[in-house]
């Protein structure tokens, strides 16, 4: 039968594996930044306020989420440095660094909620106020912005679960001799020419009879 070969057509790659690496870094890189962000943000918010007695009359008192803890906002900074190392280290040192990520995420979550009922940085305050170190705060309530620290470091939490199930198909920094996986190769310099004047002299230096076959 004419037009019919026995040599099979390729076959293109499966791009499964490239878009998943894709899609995964580009989930992670939005996550870890945003949830930095808003952890950030969180702990600069008001998270308690409260009232105390002073001088036989009440005095208002609020505390920042910056006064109540200072863990969310650390490990904020701590796993944004980690999203960006993670594209610096390779095989087992991004799977480290991953980790890292998702641990600074966690304990930003744990510190959060921990700081979300929080009255000792109120009671503080009031013991300043008040001159009396037993003072503590009355009518105290709290507000929502614990609950979005903790979210921020939810994001921060994906971002480096992320890391760890789909780094190795991320792309790294390239090294300075890198190029297509192995160093590019000198070019070979050029034969002398025997016939040139200066290579003429050059062999009447050494003795030798440039005219001899």
């Amino acid at each position: 039968m004419e037009g019919v070969t026995a040599v099979p057509s390729p076959r293109p790659e499966p791009a499964g594996p490239s878009r998943t690496g894709r899609t995964s870094l580009a989930v992670a890189l939005l996550s870890g930044a945003l949830g930095a962000a808003v952890a950030l943000l969180a702990t600069r918010q008001q998270w308690s306020e409260g009232v105390a007695t002073v001088a036989g009359g009440a005095f208002p008192l609020t505390a920042t989420g910056s006064d109540v803890t200072g863990v969310p906002a650390a490990l904020a900074v701590v796993g944004l440095a980690a999203l960006v190392a993670v594209f610096a280290v390779r095989r087992a040192g991004r799977l480290a660094v991953a980790a890292v990520l998702a641990l600074s995420g966690a304990g930003t979550v744990a510190a959060a909620l921990l700081g979300a009922s929080d009255s000792a940085a109120l009671d503080e305050k009031a013991a300043r106020a008040s001159g009396d170190a037993s003072a503590t705060v009355g009518a105290l309530s709290h507000t929502a912005w614990p609950y979005v620290a903790a979210v921020g470091g939810l994001l921060l939490l994906v971002a480096g679960l992320l890391a760890l199930r789909f780094g190795r198909l991320w792309p790294a920094m390239s090294g300075r001799y890198e190029r297509g996986g192995a160093p590019r190769p000198r070019r070979a310099a050029a034969p002398a020419d025997p016939d040139r004047p200066e290579e003429l002299w050059k062999a009447l230096d050494r003795g030798e009879d440039p005219t001899g076959a």
